[in-house]
């Protein structure tokens, strides 16, 4: 059985996300791209992506201009072709179509078919962002690992990350400091 593997950027108070919808929520991250290879070397090649509706247009929304971008810098230019190959597991009950290669859209049945994808996926399985899909998922015991960018800023508002979760014991496999304040957090879930 393949694992869930949560990657998400938070604050200090615990947001994943500010309030502000013209960003998408990510105007306080702090990017670095020794941040990008540490957590790829902790996650793994991943080939699946579960998204919520609202993460997922956010990157549609980014990262296919980025893929078409022939000037786009090249770091930036090797995420939008990595997300870009991965299947998109998009769960929306306001989406019906795509413009993003490799995307599949339910409208219902999280848990079902995340249960499907643990048991037939070829690799482990990334969530990223989508906060109401990850407390689904978290409430149901389905999240294997956390990987977590702790950003060196106090949100003060915003998406929390955990919200109605059930407590949950977390082991911490890995800890690394960066130059630019930012955390990486690697943590196995105790069962």
């Amino acid at each position: 059985m393949k694992k869930i593997k949560v990657l998400n950027r938070i604050s200090i108070d615990g947001y994943f996300a500010s309030p502000n919808e013209a960003s998408f929520g990510m105007d306080w991250f702090i990017h670095d791209p020794e941040v990008d290879k540490a957590v790829h070397s902790i996650g793994g090649k991943m080939n699946t992506l579960i998204l919520g509706g609202t993460t997922y247009r956010g990157f549609e929304q980014y990262w296919v201009p980025v893929l078409n971008d022939p000037y786009a810098p090249r770091q930036l230019k090797e995420i939008a072709e990595e997300l870009n190959d991965m299947t998109k597991i998009v769960f929306s009950r306001t989406m019906t179509a795509s413009k993003w290669d490799h995307t599949r859209i339910y409208p219902d049945r999280l848990l079902e078919t995340v249960h499907q994808l643990k048991l037939e996926a070829d690799s482990d399985i990334l969530l990223l962002g989508s906060g109401s899909i990850l407390q689904q998922l978290a409430r149901e015991d389905l999240i294997d690992e956390y990987i977590f960018i702790v950003t060196p800023v106090i949100s003060g508002g915003g998406k929390p990350l955990f919200q109605d979760v059930k407590q949950t014991g977390l082991t911490l496999e890995k800890a690394i400091t960066f130059a630019s304040g930012n955390v990486v957090l690697h943590y196995t879930v105790q069962r």
